[in-house]
């Protein structure tokens, strides 16, 4: 399976269903039914509609889901959070992607202020000596 896009998460989390849904499994792994019966109680909503719900999640990689015995399992997939953390941090921090070649030019400017306050001291350092004339 391939990793969504931000596309694909942002319209997952478009709809109020879904992202309550995620809500839910904020507070730790749910069953399938415990997540049905919770959405219903906010809304008149279907048991295959609230399916769907989480069909689409688990294709954006926002939840997954794992057996335990015949009960299905659902929890918050680090995946697609991380992605449309990424895509959200790009647009607070649009420079981001410069800092790590800004920190070498800083440091190579550094080492050419070092380097030429060694040179200046050492040759401060030198004594002067003249060349007599030779006859």
């Amino acid at each position: 399976m391939n990793d969504p896009g931000p596309a694909e998460i942002f319209q997952a989390l478009g709809d109020p269903v879904r992202r309550g849904i995620l809500e839910l499994l904020a507070g730790g792994e749910q069953s399938a039914g415990a997540i049905v019966a919770e959405v219903r109680r906010h809304t008149q909503i279907s048991q295959p509609a609230v399916s769907q719900h989480l069909k689409v999640l688990r294709e954006a990689r926002l939840v997954g889901v794992h057996a335990e015995g015949t009960r299905r399992v659902y929890a918050l997939d680090d995946t697609g959070i991380a992605t449309a953390r990424t895509w959200l941090a790009a647009l607070a921090d649009p420079l981001r992607h410069f800092a790590q070649p800004l920190d070498a030019l800083a440091t190579e400017v550094a080492r050419g202020k070092r380097a030429r306050r060694s040179t200046s001291k050492s040759e401060r350092a030198q004594p002067v000596t003249r060349q007599r004339p030779t006859a």
